[in-house]
C-alpha cells in the first residue's frame, strides 16, 4: 500500500494509462485509496490485470482496459467505456510511455523516433482528444499529462524520448489555455529518476550507473512511484483549482543544479 496523502475522491472516476508498472500503477493505487473508481489502461494485460487485483485488495474498485494509446481505436474506445460503465471521468494520468532506444540524435533510427514519438506523445494528445470533450459534457474534469525532466532540459543519447517529453510539455499548455474555462484544468507532471522498471531497464542491474543517477539528485537518492503519484492527485484536487498549464518538476533538485 502506498504512504502518501489520501485526498477524498469519493464518487470520483479516474482513468489511468500505463497503469501497469511504475508511476502509473502507484498512482492507480494512490486514487484507489482516496476513494475513486479507478481505470487501469495498459497494453500489458497480465500486469495491469495485477494492479486491478492490488486495487481490490485494498477495498478499491477497479477495471483493467487493454489499451494502446498510439491507436486511436484503441484510446476512443476505452474512454467510452469508461463512460458506458461509469458515467463519468472525474480524473486522467496521461502516463504511458517508453524511453526507445538510446543513440545520438544522428544514430536515433526512423523507427525508434517514430515509435517513441507515437506512443508518448501522439498518445497523450489522443488520450486528450477524448477525455476532454467527456469532462465538458459533465462540467469539468482534471488532466495530468506525464512529462519528464527530460521535457525542460535535454539528455544526450535519447533525442526522441526528450523530444516527445518536451512535446507533452507544450502540448499540455496548449491544451490547458484552450479549455479552462470549460472548467477542464491540464497539468503536467515532470519526474526525475524514480524507482521504477524503465530506470531498471535503463541500468540493467549496472551499481555503477545506478550510482551515478544517484550523485545526480541533489537530494541524494532516486524518487518512489508514490512521490509522483501524491503530486498528480493533489493536481486533481480542488486545492490546485489556480494551477493551468503547469509542468510541475518533481525531481529532488536535478534540474536545479
Amino acid at each position: 500500500m502506498n504512504t502518501q496523502t489520501k485526498f477524498q475522491f469519493k464518487d470520483k472516476v479516474a482513468f489511468v494509462t500505463g497503469g501497469s508498472t511504475g508511476i502509473g500503477r502507484a498512482t492507480a493505487l494512490a486514487f484507489a485509496e482516496s476513494g475513486a473508481t479507478v481505470i487501469v489502461a495498459d497494453v500489458n494485460d497480465d500486469a495491469g490485470t495485477q494492479t486491478v487485483r492490488m486495487i481490490e485488495k485494498i477495498g478499491g474498485s477497479s477495471v483493467f482496459i487493454k489499451c494502446n494509446v498510439a491507436d486511436p481505436a484503441d484510446v476512443k474506445a476505452a474512454i467510452d467505456k469508461t463512460v458506458s460503465l461509469y458515467g463519468r471521468l472525474d480524473f486522467a494520468f496521461n502516463n504511458a510511455g517508453i524511453e526507445g532506444t538510446s543513440a545520438s540524435t544522428v544514430d536515433c533510427s526512423e523507427e525508434n523516433w517514430q515509435k517513441v514519438i507515437d506512443i508518448n506523445l501522439k498518445g497523450v494528445w489522443l488520450c486528450m482528444k477524448y477525455q476532454i470533450p467527456q469532462m465538458i459534457k459533465q462540467g469539468g474534469g482534471s488532466i495530468v499529462n506525464c512529462a519528464s525532466i527530460a521535457g525542460v532540459v535535454g539528455f544526450m543519447g535519447s533525442p526522441a524520448y526528450v523530444a516527445s517529453k518536451h512535446g507533452i510539455v507544450g502540448l499540455t499548455k496548449t491544451a490547458a489555455l484552450e479549455f479552462v474555462k470549460s472548467n477542464v484544468r491540464i497539468n503536467a507532471v515532470c519526474p526525475g529518476v524514480i524507482q521504477t522498471p524503465m530506470i531498471d531497464r535503463f541500468i540493467e542491474g549496472n551499481a555503477e550507473a545506478q550510482g551515478l543517477l544517484t550523485a545526480g539528485e541533489p537530494i541524494g537518492r532516486v524518487g518512489q512511484p508514490n512521490e509522483i503519484a501524491s503530486a498528480v492527485l493533489w493536481l486533481c484536487t480542488e486545492g490546485a483549482a489556480f494551477v493551468v498549464g503547469h509542468p510541475m518538476v518533481i525531481d529532488g533538485g536535478w534540474v536545479a543544479q
